[in-house]
C-alpha cells in the first residue's frame, strides 16, 4: 500500500484516513494477502495530519469527535490481524512517525527523517504513542521524541529501536519486499496467531492511551500556542506557494 498524496507530502486528510482503513480492512479479509507493507509516494512517507484541513474544521465539535477518519484508522490498526510492515521512504512527521508503534517491522531509508512536532504545535501526542513508544524504545527515548519536536535521523531511529533496518534509498522497497515475502511464505493462519499473541495484551492499554491523548488534545487544540503555530504554518505554506 502506498500513501499517494505527494502534493501534500502524503498528509492524512479525511479521505486518506478512510482510504487507508478501507484498504487495510480489505487486506485483512483477503485470504491471498499474508503481509501488508505501507510506504509513501514521492519524497515523503507521511507528513501526519493535514494541518490545512485541521485549520478549516468545524470548531463547534470537539476535535477528537470530529476526527472520524483518524478514530477509524486507529481502530483498524488495533484490530489488524496480519503482519504490518512500514517502509519509511522519506520524511515522516506526526502520525507518519507514531504509526510505527503499530508496525510489526519497520524499514527506513538512510536519507529519511522522523519528527513528532506535537510540542511545537502546542498540542498533545496521538495514536497511542504515549503507550506504544515507551514500550518500543523506552521511556527516555520516547520523552525526547515526543517532547523535543526535533528531527530524528535514520541512524538514531535504528539505535533507539524505532525501526528495524536502515537501507540505501534505492534498496528500501526491494529489501522490505524480500523480508515480507519471507514472512508470506509461512502459513497465514500461523502468522495471524503470532500477531494476535504479540498484541492481545496491549489492546486495552492502546485504547486507554488514545482516550487520554484525545482528552488532552481537545483541551489544548485552539489554545494560544496551538493557534499561533497553526496560523504560522498556514502562512508559511502560502508564502512558499506564492
Amino acid at each position: 500500500m502506498t500513501f499517494n498524496r505527494p502534493e501534500a507530502m502524503n498528509a492524512f486528510n479525511e479521505a486518506l484516513y478512510h482510504a487507508t482503513s478501507d484498504a487495510l480492512q480489505e487486506a485483512a479479509l483477503d485470504d491471498d494477502v499474508a503481509v501488508v507493507t505501507l510506504t509513501g509516494a514521492g519524497r515523503a512517507f507521511c507528513a501526519g495530519t493535514d494541518l490545512e484541513e485541521m485549520q478549516n474544521r468545524d470548531r463547534t465539535v470537539p476535535f477528537s469527535q470530529g476526527a472520524k477518519g483518524f478514530a477509524r484508522l486507529m481502530e483498524t490498526l488495533i484490530e489488524f490481524p496480519k503482519p504490518l510492515i512500514c517502509a519509511v521512504n522519506g520524511i515522516a512527521v506526526g502520525l507518519g512517525t507514531t504509526i510505527l508503534g503499530f508496525a510489526d517491522l519497520a524499514f527506513m531509508s538512510n536519507t529519511a527523517r522522523l519528527k513528532c512536532p506535537f510540542t511545537s504545535l502546542g498540542i498533545a501526542p496521538e495514536a497511542a504513542s504515549t503507550y506504544l513508544l515507551p514500550k518500543l524504545i523506552g521511556r527516555q527515548n520516547s520523552a525526547w521524541v515526543l517532547m523535543s519536536s526535533e528531527w530524528i535521523a535514520a541512524d538514531e531511529a535504528l539505535g533507539m529501536g524505532l525501526v528495524w533496518k536502515v537501507c540505501e534509498p534505492d534498496d528500501l522497497l526491494a529489501t522490505t519486499r524480500g523480508y515480507a515475502e519471507r514472512l508470506a511464505a509461512q502459513p497465514i493462519e500461523s502468522l495471524s496467531a503470532v500477531k494476535q499473541l504479540l498484541t492481545v495484551t496491549d489492546t486495552d492499554n492502546v485504547r486507554a492511551a488514545l482516550g487520554r491523548e484525545n482528552a488532552l488534545i481537545d483541551e489544548l487544540v485552539d489554545g494560544p500556542a496551538h493557534a499561533e503555530a497553526l496560523t504560522g504554518f498556514i502562512a508559511t505554506k502560502a508564502a512558499r506557494k506564492g
